[in-house]
């Protein structure tokens, strides 16, 4: 008898052994790649100097994700070549974007100049979301511009998105909310990336960041990837500000000034980083311009037309000041442009604003206006030039009593009737 009980308590007890191993262990069976296809791959930088990737092709290497561009305003220095030779050479390609925001209206910003600046480029992968440095940031809100940034993003490029992360923060920090896009996740010296309890599986595995490559000199980060992390084809990138309408371009010659980004250059000509330096051979690194220096541009000549113009949104405007500047009202503008809440515009938006509205009573022509917003060093006769117009014409549509008196930060009025 005494027998018999031991062998049913050393059996209760092996039961309950089992049972907690399989419980506790379980999470992390279950948390694995999303399919059995696996691609080689690395993400590289300006960090990584001048890449052969003929010899990073001939070294197994399927994938390479490219760091494009950093915050509001930084591209990396290296990012068009990396693009230009990893596309020659039949790798494929992702791009992704270090995210510095500290607000949504930062967040929405930052995913428009990261469109902004992979815009007409050919994307094999998913565009990654790259944010780990969070500050003084509570959870929720970073998880507020984690979800803001992807959806801005992929509503600008009508492209997929995945999430970049250590493990650390996936598992503590992104929201369950945020398991909608999957996750290239950053986890060294394990021989599997352990779960974290969110995510059922990763499309992305950076499993350490001292690999060795041929054609790379030094370190970098080495990459398992599933076919999770590929787009359904290849897509070319839209601009976020590209018209729904065929358009025609003209181009005006800008004169660099203190203080100048291209990233801000080209939002105030509704046009992209990526297209100014491809018109600027002598543009070698997008974060290097100075003032006096001369920059064509590309602007949409069609981007007003008979019957509207298109405003694009700059920090500190509201719908508002722009329906009164346009002499309409903010119902026209919200039923124009579908807008869902009035009180929530962010920077590089586009407002389509009818030119035949006159419901203000207003009296606005038909030809419409656009703004320019005056900038350290400006001058009124600077000012008319770039925009193909007079100081007299700019004095008398602004009223100005002193033509040599302008501010920086100051709206001027500019006709766009010819």
């Amino acid at each position: 008898m005494k027998q018999k009980h031991i062998l049913k308590k050393f059996s209760f007890i092996s039961l309950f052994s089992l049972f907690f191993i399989l419980v506790t262990c379980f999470p992390s069976f279950c948390f694995g790649p999303s399919s059995n296809e696996i691609y080689q791959g690395i993400d590289v930088s300006s960090w990584q100097g001048s890449i052969n990737f003929s010899y990073v092709k001939s070294s197994g290497i399927e994938v390479v994700y490219i760091k494009s561009s950093e915050g509001r305003s930084y591209i990396d220095p290296y990012f068009e070549r990396n693009y230009t030779n990893a596309k020659a050479n039949g790798l494929k390609v992702g791009f992704y974007h270090y995210v510095t925001a500290r607000s949504i209206e930062q967040a929405k910003e930052q995913a428009n100049f990261f469109a902004s600046v992979i815009s007409g480029k050919q994307a094999d992968c998913r565009l990654a979301m790259d944010f780990e440095s969070f500050g003084n940031l509570s959870i929720s809100q970073i998880n507020e511009i984690s979800k803001t940034f992807l959806e801005t993003l992929e509503n600008v490029t009508n492209s997929k998105c995945v999430i970049y992360s250590n493990a650390y923060s996936a598992r503590t920090i992104f929201s369950n909310e945020l398991t909608n896009y999957p996750l290239w996740v950053a986890n060294y010296g394990v021989s599997s990336p352990g779960s974290n309890g969110k995510w059922n599986t990763w499309v992305g595995w950076q499993y350490t960041n001292t690999g060795l490559v041929n054609g790379i000199s030094g370190y970098v980060d080495r990459n398992k990837f599933t076919n999770g992390i590929l787009l359904s084809s290849t897509s070319t990138l839209p601009s976020p500000e590209t018209p729904s309408t065929p358009s025609t371009y003209n181009t005006t010659v800008y004169t660099v000034k203190k203080g100048d980004t291209l990233s801000q250059i080209a939002l105030n000509y509704g046009t992209t980083v990526s297209s100014i330096v491809s018109l600027n051979p002598s543009i070698t690194n997008p974060n290097l311009i100075y003032p006096g220096q001369k920059l064509t541009i590309k602007i949409n000549s069609s981007s007003s037309t008979n019957n509207s113009t298109v405003y694009i949104v700059k920090k500190g405007d509201t719908l508002s000041g722009i329906a009164f500047n346009y002499g309409t009202t903010v119902n026209s503008l919200v039923k124009i442009n579908n807008i869902k809440n009035p009180n929530l515009i962010y920077p590089g938006q586009r407002i389509i604003i009818s030119t035949t509205d006159n419901s203000s009573g207003a009296g606005q022509n038909s030809c419409g206006k656009v703004l320019y917003k005056i900038k350290y060093g400006d001058t009124l006769s600077e000012i008319a030039l770039l925009n193909n117009t007079t100081v007299s014409e700019l004095v008398k549509i602004n009223n100005i009593k002193n033509p040599n008196l302008i501010y920086a930060g100051q709206y001027l009025r500019i006709s766009n009737c010819r």
